[in-house]
């Protein structure tokens, strides 16, 4: 019988995005990671990105499970804001003079 040890170390990074900067990752990765691959290697040369191409795949499953769900909120939270508003203005409109607020 023999025994092997191994060690396993993992890194990590948190990022805050603005919402501009989300949509242009959404741009970035909104093609898949084997066109942009593709284009890369066409334009860049492919010997750069070859040790490179898992971890690039890894990240653009990372975009596509982490950040565009906050896109998709992002949204969400813009349309609920818009509606309410517009009850808002709706229900000011049927109020009478004396009672509305400037």
């Amino acid at each position: 019988m023999s025994a092997r040890t191994t060690a396993t170390i993992a890194f990590g990074a948190t990022i805050t995005l603005n919402e501009t900067e989300v949509r242009a990752l959404d741009a970035l990765v909104g093609y898949g990671d084997d066109a942009f691959l593709k284009v890369f290697k066409e334009k860049l040369g492919a010997a750069y990105i070859r040790d490179y191409e898992a971890g690039l795949r890894s990240f653009f499953r990372a975009v596509g499970r982490d950040v565009l769900p906050a896109l998709r909120e992002i949204e969400d939270a813009r349309r609920d804001l818009l509606k309410a508003a517009q009850k808002r203005v709706e229900a000011r409109a049927t109020e009478p003079a004396e009672r509305q607020k400037p």
